[in-house]
């Protein structure tokens, strides 16, 4: 399965409002981890089994709430048993698409 999850503190002492020390703290327990893992400016997505994923979020919530009294996490799975590598074949697929629809003159609509 695939994991895309974003958490952080409901609130920051920072004054402009960030929140990068907390959730570095998160990203520190992703890449602890060993699971396939990809960083964005807005998610992190790991690849795993239900339960090691649910673990790392998990690890990474209470990693956030060492330093803040409340939690925010946005989370979204794409569950599909018997798939693995998908966290970088599902961009490829997409892309090849893309350079086909180059190749085509556009898109098939």
């Amino acid at each position: 399965m695939l994991v895309a999850f974003s958490v952080s503190p409901a609130t920051t002492d920072a004054p402009d409002g960030s929140v990068s020390e907390a959730v570095a703290r998160a990203v520190r327990v992703v890449r602890s981890s060993g699971l396939p893992s990809e960083t964005t400016s807005m998610f992190t997505t790991i690849e795993g089994e239900w339960d090691e994923c649910m673990a790392v979020v998990k690890a990474a919530c209470q990693a956030v709430a060492e330093v803040s009294p409340r939690v925010a996490l946005v989370l979204k799975a794409d569950i599909r048993p018997g798939w693995t590598g998908q966290l970088s074949a599902k961009v490829e697929r997409v892309e090849a698409r893309l350079r086909q629809d180059d190749v085509d003159g556009g898109d098939a609509s």
